[in-house]
């Protein structure tokens, strides 16, 4: 018997406002993602493949068509529900890093864990153990402002992962790198996902950076447009220093 994916959507569309002012950004999407693929997700501007992945994210909610999570309807659940699916399953990257200016990595890694209500102890250890997975260790007590670009969207995995997310959301990790760093953290995500079996959802417009994914799935005015396996993923080329 075939494992059920992970996540599928079925005829899933999005519209805002209503009227002649509304506008459709998904137009009837379907699409399936078993656990442990790592997938990129392309297309132009205004496509629908930011919207997708604010669905996929527990973000916002279809219009209509169905969103199952591991055998879960998430377009039936409340607000708190999905918040708390959220919690529980997804970490988020974002192209901005979106950290805390005057807190520490080590602080900023916790916040998830925090907001969950884990014991100090816990928490300090489970932040450590996240930034050494991400080449960091020695770095937990430096402010953003104190590291690179490219560690502080290390930081900004390690924070995603620390409550071992069976997903990770990642919208543009790359668009404020350059060439090495980039290739740095997408070396990173496919360490997560090739030793971890974290199941990577990727939103990029960078072709290189889509060559890492194992699945590069096409958004059009709205629609799935093409949805291919790549044969031959991008490999891990450098290790990452003090990774776990």
């Amino acid at each position: 018997m075939d494992t059920p994916p992970l996540i599928r959507l079925t005829a899933v569309t999005k519209v805002y406002g209503s009227g002649a002012t509304a506008l459709q950004a998904l137009k009837g999407v379907d699409l399936s993602i078993a656990a442990g693929d790592f997938v990129a997700i392309m297309g132009p501007s205004g496509s629908g493949k930011s919207t997708a992945m604010n669905v996929l994210g527990c973000l916002d909610s279809p219009t209509s068509g169905a969103y199952l999570f591991s055998g879960v309807h998430v377009e039936q659940l409340g607000r708190d529900q999905r918040a708390l699916l959220r919690r529980q399953y997804l970490g988020f990257v974002f192209q901005g890093f979106n950290l805390l200016a005057r807190t520490s990595a080590q602080e900023n890694v916790e916040l998830p864990l925090l907001y969950r209500g884990e014991p100090a102890k816990q928490r300090h250890a489970a932040a450590r153990q996240a930034l050494a997975s991400v080449g960091l260790a020695d770095w937990a007590h430096h402010t953003p402002a104190e590291l690179s670009g490219g560690q502080q969207q290390r930081v900004a995995i390690a924070r995603a992962i620390v409550t071992q997310p069976a997903v990770l959301l990642a919208d543009e990790p790359t668009g404020n790198l350059d060439t090495q760093r980039s290739h740095e953290i997408m070396d990173l995500l496919w360490q997560l996902n090739q030793d971890h079996g974290i199941t990577v959802l990727m939103v990029t417009h960078e072709s290189d950076m889509a060559l890492y994914a194992r699945r590069i799935v096409r958004f059009v005015d709205g629609l799935v447009s093409s949805d291919s396996r790549n044969a031959h993923p991008t490999a891990l080329t450098t290790p990452i220093a003090g990774a776990i």
